[in-house]
């Protein structure tokens, strides 16, 4: 189990890495910006092989990559033909694109995904009734097990969590289900409860239910590619803004830090999603390659959400932030996501604690 979440989560870490460097690596090529160092990894050189102007690196840790830019310090002496190609010799939008080029990869490769695996097709749920609580909206109209809902209100519907939504929906006005029962289709009135719960962030929160379950009947769900395009566009912006509410969640005090992760727990989840398969394993990805994209995004000097931010006040004031600033910033900044990574690999720690409290306990209460 160690060695196949090692695996997994190297490779896993590589593809989002490299497609994330790739971004910087392919906007600053655009532009003719020269590119002297594109290296996987942080730390002491494992490989490296010069193509061109471009050194491509191997390197030790794992945990992130960059792309070195001809001219991105300051004080680089460069020769006059180098200067016009410098990063910094380069107007603050082109500056801007090449810095946002690497997280909207990292979009891009989840939308990829989501298309790819939509369009193989998923399993997904029937409308077929499996269970109907006594006492329930549905109990009382009439609804029974084994009843397949083919169409609420008229619209049609062949997916389980497609059914579930529009219930939800409802606001507790009353709905027709159109169900086949013994192969004849009836119409039924429903009028969806308000049931109190909580959402994914512990809040409570009121949805409308009608009291049923499903069977555990699935189908293959395929779509033509525009379909797949257009639903792994919104699926990619849904989990952006959950991934963003998180984060908003987490400095409100609503969502604890503690369920934060770091590579422990991204190796463990990694390796679990290989053993079920191909498909969970991608698309764990396509999650992580957002919740980077977004990362990255934040205001934070060392990350490119502090590049951009500079660059945006550059833009604003059309004069750039000084240097000692931008070093001291991304000196806070540097400090900031050590004090980060050291606190998730403590949570990582003691969520592996526990389990093997929990695993030693369970051995002598067999």
């Amino acid at each position: 189990m160690v060695g196949t979440s090692i695996v997994s989560v190297i490779i896993l870490l590589g593809i989002l890495i490299f497609v994330h460097e790739l971004g910087h690596f392919l906007m600053a090529k655009y532009f003719n910006v020269g590119v002297q160092k594109f290296s996987l990894g942080f730390g002491r050189k494992i490989f490296g092989k010069k193509i061109g102007e471009t050194e491509y690196l191997l390197s030790l840790i794992p945990l992130g990559g960059y792309v070195k830019l001809l001219g991105e310090g300051e004080g680089e002496e460069l020769t006059p033909g180098e200067q016009l190609r410098s990063f910094s010799h380069q107007s603050v939008w082109k500056r801007i694109a090449i810095v946002t080029a690497g997280p909207a990869f990292n979009f891009l490769l989840a939308i990829m995904i989501f298309a790819v695996v939509y369009m193989v097709g998923v399993p997904v749920l029937t409308t077929a009734i499996g269970n109907v609580q006594e006492g329930s909206a549905a109990y009382q109209a009439g609804i029974k097990p084994l009843d397949v809902v083919q169409a609420i209100n008229g619209d049609k519907v062949t997916r389980w969590d497609r059914m579930a939504e529009k219930i939800s929906a409802s606001d507790g006005k009353p709905l027709v289900f159109t169900v086949s029962r013994t192969g004849a289709p009836l119409d039924i009135t429903v009028v969806p409860q308000p049931m109190k719960g909580k959402n994914i962030f512990g809040e409570e929160k009121t949805s409308f239910k009608v009291g049923i379950s499903p069977t555990n009947n699935t189908v293959i769900d395929r779509l033509n590619p525009v379909e797949a395009s257009w639903t792994s566009i919104k699926q990619t912006w849904f989990i952006t803004k959950l991934t963003m509410l998180s984060i908003v969640k987490i400095m409100e005090g609503v969502l604890s830090p503690r369920t934060l992760g770091g590579p422990i727990l991204i190796a463990q989840m990694a390796g679990a999603q290989v053993k079920e398969g191909l498909v969970p394993f991608v698309l764990f990805m396509a999650l992580l390659s957002i919740n980077l994209a977004v990362l990255n995004l934040l205001p934070i000097p060392v990350l490119d959400g502090g590049h951009l931010m500079f660059y945006m006040i550059e833009a604003v004031r059309g004069k750039a932030v000084s240097m000692k600033t931008r070093e001291r910033a991304q000196q806070v900044g540097f400090i900031l996501l050590v004090m980060l990574m050291i606190f998730v690999i403590m949570m990582d720690i003691d969520r592996l604690n526990i389990k093997m409290v929990n695993d030693i306990t369970s051995i002598f209460t067999k």
